[in-house]
């Protein structure tokens, strides 16, 4: 304490006391207390208790937007196609022998078996694999979350329709109550998740039947799934949520807005269009005993068009409407930039405007694809990874696929997952700076290879296929064709 706080303290306390209080008020965060100009919004809930409240009407927002606003639709589109793309996570198995080298025969007999695993990956026959995932990573970014039950072995009633007896039930967000709360045993159940006293998720509770059919939305219709057998894909914010939230959740308004404003733009430009000229009339003096009967009129506009048959008096008038309005592009694509802040694609993807110099577009192109590396990453985490490891066991349980003998302990379901290529705006600049690094012995081909999205093995097949079909031809400067190396190893 200063001197003078003491000394004020002596002759009044109560005023040393002030004084201290302003002075601790100073060390706080501005941004810690309203003010006249600033908004102030406390945190009213846990992480489960806003989800709870929020969760599903948030959902089923997102969803009617998907269905009817063509911005919302282009995007989780564009989102599913780049997190997951065309054909797929591929898988690029790695076991390892004792030595620790690749065994390859094993890793081929696995990738063999899983090509038709994913013909029918999903117990309903409608989706393969990459479709499924792609309907799982646009539901993720929908709803904020998504399940998956793995099912082995026999199963009541169900034809799996691949060699390995393994398959998956694709469930929406719905089928899990986010408000069936209860006690099972020293168990709790929040939200519809099973856990134990360290917060680990032991089962979940999901309907038998779709929530849609009145007769199975209710408690009685519930069955308990053991939660090593259920996938959760969902986007978490905090450390201690149980249930996802829609991808959306911060730009709902935001997208509503534009779509209101569109409309409204829309809806006048038309009624302008329809607007053409009016015949202005001048005082009734002028008029005389014309025997004008003042009635409607119609005057034919073409191009071209000479009106000759006004009364004395009348002009016409032509209606400013000032629609189009021109700065509805520019405001467009402000509101648009702020919505691709919330929402993980780039603004040119939301708004598809790819004007711009081929710096700007690499640049933004390289940052998106940091979100879609994050998101590719979660995906296969939640998703990709258990699938693959759960599929390696059942191959080996039911015969399909037998561990090797001199396979690595622990190394059966190693793999390399091979994400969507970020597409190449100029191929050539591409492909010249991929050349360089591997030169520079700074990369390897077998990585630039990934980072096309293709499997290493499967070009150095398709190279040695080539070279065989082309053997018997002569080379281009009329020297024979060079002939392939039968050493040359397939392992990448």
């Amino acid at each position: 304490m200063k001197a003078i706080d003491r000394l004020v303290a002596w002759f009044s306390p109560e005023a040393a006391v002030r004084r201290m209080a302003a002075r601790s008020a100073l060390a706080y965060y501005e941004g810690a207390e309203p003010s006249r100009l600033r908004k102030f919004h406390r945190e009213r809930g846990t992480a489960n208790q806003l989800v709870r409240k929020a969760a599903k009407p948030l959902r089923d927002q997102a969803r009617h937007l998907e269905r009817n606003h063509d911005i919302v639709t282009g995007a989780l589109r564009t989102f599913a196609n780049n997190v997951v793309g065309a054909a797929g996570l591929g898988i690029e198995p790695q076991p390892r022998r004792p030595d620790g080298t690749i065994h390859q025969d094993y890793a081929d007999r696995l990738l063999e078996a899983w090509r038709d695993w994913e013909r029918c990956p999903e117990v309903t026959r409608r989706f393969d694999w990459p479709r499924a995932q792609r309907l799982l990573a646009k539901s993720w970014a929908r709803d904020g979350e998504v399940f998956a039950q793995r099912l082995a072995g026999p199963v009541a009633f169900l034809d799996h329709g691949t060699r390995v007896p393994y398959s998956l039930e694709l469930l929406e967000a719905d089928m899990i109550p986010g408000d069936y709360d209860g006690t099972v045993g020293s168990a709790k159940i929040m939200q519809g998740c099973e856990r134990n006293a360290w917060g680990q998720p032991t089962a979940w509770w999901a309907y038998k039947a779709s929530p849609d059919d009145t007769w199975s939305a209710s408690t009685a219709n519930l069955k308990r799934i053991p939660a090593e057998r259920m996938l959760h894909i969902a986007h978490l914010e905090r450390i201690h949520q149980i249930r996802g939230v829609s991808m959306l959740a911060s730009v709902i308004t935001r997208l509503e807005d534009i779509r209101d404003y569109e409309e409204s733009e829309r809806v006048a430009a038309k009624i302008a269009a329809m607007l053409t000229a009016y015949v202005k009339k001048g005082t009734a003096d002028t008029y005389g005993d014309t025997g004008a009967d003042g009635g409607p009129r119609a005057l034919a506009l073409t191009p071209g068009t000479i009106i000759d048959d006004l009364r004395p008096g009348e002009e016409i008038g032509m209606i400013d409407s000032k629609r189009p309005n021109p700065n509805v592009v520019t405001f467009r694509q402000g509101q648009l930039r702020a919505a691709a802040a919330g929402f993980p694609i780039s603004y040119s993807s939301l708004a598809r405007d790819y004007n711009g110099t081929y710096s700007a577009q690499r640049q933004e192109l390289v940052e998106q694809y940091v979100h879609y590396a994050c998101a590719t990453d979660d995906f296969v985490g939640m998703a990709v990874l258990p699938v693959w490891t759960e599929f390696v066991r059942i191959a080996n349980l039911s015969g399909v696929v037998p561990m090797p003998r001199d396979l690595k302990p622990g190394t059966e379901d190693d793999a390399l997952y091979v994400a969507q290529a970020m597409p190449w705006i100029n191929p050539l600049h591409e492909a010249e700076a991929s050349a360089a690094l591997i030169a520079a012995r700074l990369s390897s081909p077998q990585e630039q290879i990934r980072r096309r999205g293709a499997n290493p093995n499967h070009v150095i097949e398709q190279l040695r296929a080539w070279q065989n079909l082309t053997a018997d031809l002569p080379a281009a400067d009329g020297a024979p064709a060079p002939q392939p190396d039968p050493t040359t190893s397939t392992t990448a």
